[in-house]
């Protein structure tokens, strides 16, 4: 493990972050018990099971609102994908505006529910660090069109980031790429894509995995001999090597149910960045890591030593 600061002080958001927990025990993949039916649908229902979009039964249909959270400062968007898409997302704004960062987070959630289930995570990483945060909802979840699979979440993130460098408000920010498990894969496949400097100052990972082939062994074991069938790849144990001038911060939930945290520890490890900072939340699951104490001050001590000048 590269050396890091020491621990900051507890922040005061622990109330913020527990309220956000209760959108959050969303599962990661489909429950252990339909394990074995799960294996033989793996080639052809996989896309199914790794992006479960209905989850809960009315994500398609109902995604909170930000001023369901007490947030009036934001704009609901629908923005088109070059490949005819329509995708959901939100802009939230700083409730302090005088003394708001030229920062932006590009937000990329789990696979399962909607922007609306994260919002609350929103609310507190704009009072944090106060800055912008726009949350991306892939096609085929929540209000956005479409259907999931590898290629177009990978479009759907260079729309996001595209339209963030075309906006007025926002092109003149630093843009820091957050993602959660899957999310996390997304976003490291987008950074690696956008290498050019200053595009992208920093990234956030939480809970994310090595590569799908490598996760289904953990998830489904009835299914480990065939993993080889998987056709979404979301290699991110690849991609991250090449992410060298981007700092980037391990947010790892030592007790992780879905993903094992060995995962988040190898892609420590592989990671080839200049600055790389490691930080364990021991008693973090994988729906409720946000929830554990010193969360979020990793995150504002993470950029503010080392993406704001």
């Amino acid at each position: 493990m590269s050396d890091s600061p020491p621990p900051p002080p507890q922040w005061n958001i622990s109330t913020m972050a527990g309220n956000a927990i209760q959108f959050m025990r969303l599962p990661m993949l489909a429950s252990s018990g339909l394990a074995v039916v799960a294996s033989s649908l793996l080639y052809f229902k996989q896309n199914e099971i790794i992006y479960p979009r209905t989850v809960p039964v009315d994500a398609r249909t109902n995604v909170p609102q930000p001023s369901a959270f007490g947030i009036s400062d934001y704009e609901d968007l629908q923005i088109p994908t070059p490949d005819g898409e329509t995708l959901n997302a939100l802009f939230i704004r700083p409730s302090n505006k005088d003394n708001a960062r030229d920062l932006t987070i590009l937000m990329f959630h789990g696979n399962a529910g909607n922007i609306g289930h994260r919002v609350p995570i929103a609310k507190v990483l704009t009072k944090a660090l106060n800055c912008n945060v726009f949350m991306l909802e892939y096609r085929g979840y929540g209000l956005s069109t479409g259907t999931p699979d590898e290629r177009g979440l990978n479009i759907d993130s260079q729309t996001a980031l595209d339209y963030l460098r075309n906006r007025a408000e926002t092109r003149d920010t630093k843009i820091i790429v957050y993602g959660q498990s899957l999310g996390g894969a997304v976003a490291i496949n987008l950074v690696a894509r956008n290498l050019e400097k200053g595009v992208i100052a920093g990234l956030i990972l939480e809970n994310t995995f090595l590569c799908i082939r490598k996760l289904i062994p953990s998830v489904f074991p009835p299914a480990r001999y065939l993993a080889r069938l998987c056709h979404q790849y979301w290699n991110s144990e690849d991609v991250l090597p090449d992410i060298k001038d981007v700092p980037i911060l391990f947010l790892s939930g030592l007790k992780d149910e879905m993903i094992p945290p060995s995962h988040m520890s190898q892609l420590f490890d592989l990671c080839q960045a200049s600055t790389k900072v490691w930080r364990e939340l021991p008693n973090g699951g994988h729906n409720d890591s946000v929830a554990e104490p010193h969360y979020f001050d990793y995150i504002r001590s993470f950029v503010i030593e080392y993406v704001v000048d």
